[in-house]
């Protein structure tokens, strides 16, 4: 049993799919099929059902994920151990970032880390918050910045960048512009331009109506705060943004809060309580960009 098969197990079992698990690791799928099937004969159990549409585990494989995880990150341990001792960080650091963020502190820290640990090799990875803090979760990512409906996961520990309100973006000739305030029932009568499901925008605001027994129209979705700004601009639909966001666009927008809506939009950096010195360190480096100045 070799350590690289352990870790071609675990990427199938996260991934339940070959193909995706091969990209991860950075093999071909037939290597990757080859190296469970040698696994599989010496253990002497069949690891994956393969007969769905997606792998799934098999009573044998769901009692050796945890095992398998666990020998990966003692091995990983080791090395982590002896970096520490003679002050080199080695390894990989592989960072979650929500759809859509144009953060320039998280650029920043990102250089710093570079410039001071050049050894460490760098993942950066696009998805929405929910599967981001999965990521976290089960350590397929060492941090990840994320949007939040009104905290951060309570299970991680958390940084939080951005707290503000929604507001409701229109072009001048809308009817929502002549309003000096708007609730969320207002919004009813007019298609929408959203983030997409998953991301802490469209969390809170999806919570928020659902509070309230409202089904707005939502017609548009972009995962770019610029993408929806100009759907907004063009007249195709109002959209929902954070503040910060929306201030980018006052120019060609108008722009309400959303009296109704208390609960903030949070963009947090979340990371595990115990985690090695690779995202300790990035840790370090971002709370200074973050505080250093305004997330934009």
């Amino acid at each position: 049993m070799e350590l690289r098969q352990l870790e071609y197990f675990v990427a199938v079992a996260e991934e339940r799919n070959f193909t995706r698990a091969a990209e991860r690791v950075h093999i071909s799928q037939s290597g990757v099929s080859a190296q469970i099937r040698q696994l599989e004969l010496e253990l002497g159990a069949t690891l994956f059902d393969r007969s769905g549409r997606t792998v799934t585990l098999t009573a044998a494989g769901a009692a050796a994920l945890d095992h398998a995880r666990a020998a990966l990150a003692s091995a990983g341990a080791v090395g982590q151990a002896v970096g520490e001792v003679t002050g080199l960080i080695r390894g990989s650091l592989t960072l979650g970032m929500v759809v859509g963020c144009t953060l320039t502190p998280l650029f920043d820290a990102l250089a710093a880390f570079h410039q001071a640990h050049p050894g460490v090799e760098i993942a950066l990875r696009e998805d929405g918050s929910d599967r981001l803090v999965e990521g976290v979760r089960t350590g397929t990512l060492d941090l990840a910045v994320i949007g939040a409906a009104g905290a951060a996961p309570a299970d991680l520990e958390s940084l939080t960048i951005v707290s503000e309100r929604l507001v409701v973006a229109v072009p001048d000739g809308h009817p929502l512009a002549r309003r000096r305030r708007v609730t969320l029932r207002d919004l009813i009568p007019y298609p929408l331009a959203c983030m997409p499901s998953g991301t802490g925008l469209r969390t809170l605001f999806d919570q928020a109506c659902a509070a309230r027994g409202l089904r707005p129209t939502i017609t548009l979705q972009a995962g770019a705060a610029d993408a929806l700004a100009g759907l907004a601009a063009r007249g195709l639909a109002a959209t929902v943004l954070s503040e910060s966001m929306a201030a980018r666009y006052e120019d060609r927008l108008t722009v309400r809060p959303l009296d109704d809506v208390e609960e903030p939009a949070l963009l947090a950096l979340v990371w595990k309580g115990s985690h090695g010195p690779g995202a300790r360190e990035f840790l370090a480096h971002g709370r200074r960009a973050f505080t250093a100045g305004p997330a934009s």
